[in-house]
């Protein structure tokens, strides 16, 4: 029962991602690439995260499953079944894996709330009730998780033990008035974060409003990142002064240079696959990327949901040999 209402869920849910295609088309099934890993049995994806050393886990959007793979071995299984955990529905977005603690941080979407899991046996290590809305992506610091809701100009924070207890949480209000949606109803606001200056700054994606800005996680002062626009802006990774940044629709990942003081970004190159099917978010793996397709423009949705990898950036990086610059 429980699977056949989160099939209903994912049908009503993907119609309405799919209004923000350019056009949907029919799904379809191709052999995959040496590039391309299958998430064997997944009926949905949407969110990616590294793991130790080459793992990765990858959600299964709307049943909140969890999957574990390894890019070195190119295989991914499902490793966290949550109708084992859990009597009500659940859902996984954007996924962030906290090494300090080895928990799994998971935006719950539609649910309102934010799940953690234990990173080596899945077990379920807790849940928070954030606020209505569509609680899209997680970032980590080191002291706790801080989550995005694409209808509402907030941030939420979970404190995190060292022992990996879930404290009370914090909201933030963006001071920008203009991360605030005129219609939430048929917007998407808010989505990717990533941390900068070891958590001192958040940078979070603005889908809507096609740009990325920068956050004080203290006060949720608020400024925007003078960037090229970024269509279709959805999960989002930095590193040092490079932030990459998925554009879901336009089946592309952006990999800007960050100015030092974080104010503005200059466009490096726009990372393209064959194998990109509405990638949407993005881990990396040294000079590798790993993109999950969540095929949110195939009508009907498709049976088969893979993690592309492609390089981090192409051999010409003016970058200094390759590192990331802080």
């Amino acid at each position: 029962m429980r699977r056949t209402a989160h099939r209903r869920t994912a049908a009503g849910l993907i119609a309405l991602l799919a209004l923000l295609a350019p056009s949907a088309v029919p799904a379809s099934a191709s052999p995959p690439s040496r590039d391309v890993i299958v998430l064997d049995g997944a009926n949905s994806a949407e969110g990616i995260a590294e793991g130790r050393g080459t793992t990765f886990y990858a959600g299964e959007l709307m049943t909140g499953d969890i999957f574990k793979g390894d890019i070195r071995d190119g295989k991914a299984e499902r490793f966290i079944d949550v109708s084992t955990l859990d009597s009500n529905p659940r859902m996984a977005v954007g996924l962030k894996y906290d090494e300090r603690t080895n928990l799994l941080f998971v935006a719950g979407g539609g649910t309102g709330k934010a799940f953690a899991y234990n990173a080596k046996t899945g077990r379920d290590a807790g849940a928070v009730d954030l606020a209505p809305g569509f609680i899209n992506d997680v970032t980590v610091t080191e002291d706790g998780a801080w989550f995005t809701n694409s209808k509402r100009p907030e941030l939420y924070f979970v404190p995190v033990s060292r022992s990996g207890k879930l404290g009370k949480m914090e909201t933030r209000t963006l001071s920008d008035p203009s991360v605030a949606l005129s219609d939430p109803a048929n917007q998407f606001g808010l989505n990717g974060i990533a941390s900068a200056r070891n958590g001192k700054v958040l940078i979070v994606a603005h889908t809507f409003n096609e740009a990325v800005y920068t956050v004080d996680p203290d006060t949720g002062d608020t400024a925007k990142i003078d960037t090229p626009a970024l269509p279709y802006v959805d999960g989002i990774l930095v590193k040092g002064r490079t932030l990459w940044a998925v554009q879901n629709q336009q089946d592309k990942i952006a990999r800007i240079k960050l100015s030092g003081d974080l104010s503005s970004g200059k466009l490096k190159e726009e990372i393209t696959s064959k194998d990109f099917d509405v990638p949407t978010t993005v881990a990396r793996f040294g000079d590798t990327l790993a993109a999950v397709n969540a095929k949110f423009n195939k009508m009907p949705p498709p049976t088969q949901y893979e993690v592309v990898l492609v390089p981090a950036r192409s051999s010409d990086y003016d970058g200094g040999h390759g590192q990331d610059e802080d």
